[in-house]
């Protein structure tokens, strides 16, 4: 079976976002910096080597309403070009993209639905909310973080106060423009 994936690039203190995010600054104030290393011309080969995996690996998305809204503007289709399960209890809109589904059934519903359309390899979790939601239900497999030597003073947390789990470090490399880590989370 495959992994369920959350993988996100955070800033030195902690956060995935910047402040003020919005339909025009889906990434808040200074948020894009976060993911120059993935576009970087000069990017070299372990960068290359992260960008490659994480769109190899990804075969199904569940992303919650916000990144939704906020990011179909943006995106040419889905986020990847996957099956995406938004996790929602609004209805969708009417011009809804192909590649979504609209779920309202609660993580367990969607989780299953992405394990089917990833046919046993991996489901990628995309929204701070949703990975929140299912590393507080430990359902998550693995977390990759691309640490990126930047300080956004303020914007959306991945890692909010009470939120727990235990992660085994399972490889870094660093880069002039990111440190990759990553861990297995360990189940109780």
């Amino acid at each position: 079976m495959g992994k369920v994936l959350c993988e996100f690039s955070m800033s030195l203190d902690g956060y995935v976002a910047g402040p003020g995010v919005s339909s025009d600054m889906p990434m808040g104030e200074g948020g894009e910096a976060l993911h120059a290393w993935m576009f970087s011309a000069d990017a070299g080969p372990d960068n290359a080597r992260a960008k490659r995996e994480m769109v190899e690996r990804t075969v199904a998305v569940i992303l919650g309403r916000r990144t939704f809204d906020l990011g179909v503007a943006h995106w040419d289709g889905t986020p990847f070009p996957v099956p995406s399960f938004v996790l929602s209890h609004r209805p969708p809109p009417a011009d809804l993209a192909d590649g979504f589904a609209f779920v309202d059934s609660g993580i367990d519903a969607v989780l299953r639905q992405a394990r089917e359309a990833a046919g046993g390899r991996d489901v990628r979790l995309m929204g701070a909310d949703v990975a929140r939601q299912y590393l507080s239900a430990g359902q998550v497999d693995e977390v990759v973080v691309q640490l990126v030597p930047v300080l956004l003073g303020g914007g959306e947390r991945l890692f909010p106060d009470g939120l727990t789990a235990r992660l085994q470090p399972t490889a870094c490399i660093a880069t002039a423009q990111v440190t990759h880590l990553r861990y297995a989370a360990l189940r109780e």
